[in-house]
């Protein structure tokens, strides 16, 4: 009977996505939420606006990382939650689709409604694995699901399918390699656990912040949550720990990691304490935090503020609580006071079973696993390529395999780097494409640089036919045969052309024969105008000189 109901109820949200949307309210009164009913009439201008977007100023704080006292270390971990792109939620059939309309994606199971089950995805199981291995986790081949109960407007059952004493994975690490303008060197961030849960719902606050609105669409959608152990002690080791973790979930494909969707969300935890101290300070967790430089920026504000209350003997004033970063005024406030750890009731939950795995199983997942950005960045040193060229390339996985594909062609590797790095990376900011858009692919890139390696066209030729691969696609061999673009490597057609220039410039010759030598440019580019551009440089620097240099 209560299935019955809960598949009516069901269609008549599918049929009216609006009716959970506007009507459940939660009105907000000297600090406490009271749940309340509005008029249809009056909800429909109540839709979620945007705020503009707050430009920030020049820093203007006076707390900075500069001034903070060599006398305390920050302790910083960082708990991340990753959103999976299985095809379907965690427990039901709904997809996940981010920016559809409100309640437009739901049924009985991620809604909590009476009489539904859930039934376990067994993707995201698999993607939990790839993730612990990833992470070099040792991993519980029997785990279960837990209940985390806690009331929350957007959390329709009233509790989190999650994971507490047997999580998925646990004792691994993250290596990872600071960028050159950081200071380089080589980072070993161990991870404390990974476990399986559910997202919860969204609320959508109104501009007033006198009511909000939820919207269910995301409940239900499966998690990773990462959690490192306190081994950061800067903001920007903690920003390139984020974004390894992010590099990392895409080079595996379990999630496209993107922060400003939400599928990549990190709560930072900061404590200091004195030099020589074992003993970890009060922690201090922000939220808030929409990418990598607010990760850095947010973390060395919080260090800073903690050590000025220290300094001036106001380390008391250090409390356990949730802080929220504000990009605008970029510092950290006050979101809420935490008196201690917050009793879930934790128990096991009854509507699964266990999650058992096989030795066959993980093996099979283990030898599928692709070149981890680490793997990557080590072999791309061994090909003689500097951090900084290592570090572009093995950033973004398609960029990587475009590389990959072109010196597998057998390309020069620095060549290769070089054109990746300069003119190809410049064409996609430009245009603002990524790697796949564009409609150079591999192959011919690495025939472009055997063609201007082996004399056939110049490196300026060569530039001209990238921009027309780039843009148009295309054969190197089509377009040389096309626009007639073979190098000349005849000397006797070359001095041709430099007699032809010298000639036409009497004046110019007479200069540079009375000591002006730094005119021998201007000819060498007179004669590549006349055999547009397709003269071999080489060549027509050596016949030049020795023209130039004869005795008239």
């Amino acid at each position: 009977m209560s299935t019955m109901m809960a598949s009516a109820f069901l269609r008549s949200i599918q049929n009216h996505p609006l009716m959970l949307y506007p009507t459940a309210l939660f009105i907000r009164k000297k600090g406490v939420l009271y749940c309340t009913m509005k008029s249809t009439e009056s909800q429909t201008a109540t839709q979620e606006k945007q705020n503009p977007r707050i430009k920030v100023p020049p820093r203007t704080q006076t707390i900075t990382t500069n001034n903070v006292s060599k006398d305390y270390e920050a302790v910083i971990g960082i708990e991340t939650h990753v959103q999976l792109n299985t095809l379907t939620k965690a427990f039901c059939s709904c997809p996940y689709n981010y920016g559809s309309p409100p309640n437009t994606s739901v049924c009985p199971i991620c809604m909590g409604l009476p009489g539904a089950l859930p039934v376990l995805n067994s993707k995201v199981i698999e993607y939990a694995v790839k993730v612990g291995l990833a992470l070099n986790c040792k991993l519980s081949f029997n785990s279960k699901f837990d209940r985390k109960q806690y009331f929350y407007p957007d959390l329709p059952k009233g509790y989190q399918i999650s994971q507490f004493d047997v999580p998925i994975a646990t004792g691994g690490y993250l290596d990872l390699d600071l960028p050159v303008e950081f200071g380089g060197g080589h980072r070993k961030f161990g991870i404390t656990r990974v476990h399986m849960e559910e997202d919860a719902g969204k609320l959508l606050h109104s501009e007033s912040g006198s009511y909000s609105q939820v919207d269910l669409n995301r409940a239900g959608v499966p998690l990773l949550e990462i959690v490192s152990e306190p081994d950061m002690r800067t903001g920007i080791e903690a920003a390139e720990y984020a974004a390894e973790l992010q590099r990392l979930v895409r080079y595996l494909g379990v999630s496209n990691g993107n922060m400003q969707e939400g599928s990549l969300r990190c709560d930072v935890n900061v404590s200091i304490r004195p030099i020589g101290q074992s003993q970890f300070g009060t922690k201090v967790e922000i939220k808030n935090l929409n990418s990598f430089s607010s990760v850095s920026r947010a973390i060395d504000f919080e260090i800073s503020r903690q050590v000025q209350l220290h300094s001036q003997g106001k380390g008391d004033q250090i409390i356990q609580e949730t802080r929220l970063w504000e990009e605008g005024a970029q510092k950290t406030v006050t979101m809420r006071k935490k008196e201690g750890l917050a009793d879930y009731r934790y128990f096991p939950e009854p509507d699964l079973p266990g999650v058992i795995l096989t030795k066959e199983y993980v093996d099979a997942i283990c030898d599928s696993l692709p070149e981890a950005p680490e793997m990557k960045r080590r072999r791309y040193e061994k090909m003689g390529l500097s951090m900084q060229d290592v570090l572009f390339l093995a950033n973004d996985i398609n960029v990587a395999q475009f590389f990959d594909a072109t010196i597998a062609k057998g390309a020069d590797v620095k060549l290769a780097t070089n054109w990746i790095m300069g003119d190809i990376a410049a064409y996609m900011k430009n245009e603002k494409l990524t790697i796949n858009e564009i409609k150079l692919v591999p192959q011919e890139l690495a025939e472009l640089i055997a063609s201007i390696k082996g004399g056939t066209i110049s490196g300026k030729i060569g530039k001209e036919i990238l921009f027309e691969l780039l843009a148009k696609g295309g054969t190197v061999k089509g377009l040389i045969k096309e626009k007639d673009l073979v190098q000349i490597v005849d000397p006797v057609e070359i001095e041709k052309m430099v007699k032809k220039v010298l000639a036409e410039n009497p004046q110019q010759l007479e200069q540079y024969r009375g000591g002006k030598t730094k005119l021998q440019g201007y000819f060498a580019g007179q004669v590549m105008k006349v055999s547009k551009g397709k003269a071999n440089p080489g060549l027509l620097n050596k016949i030049l000189l020795e023209k130039l240099n004869a005795k008239s």
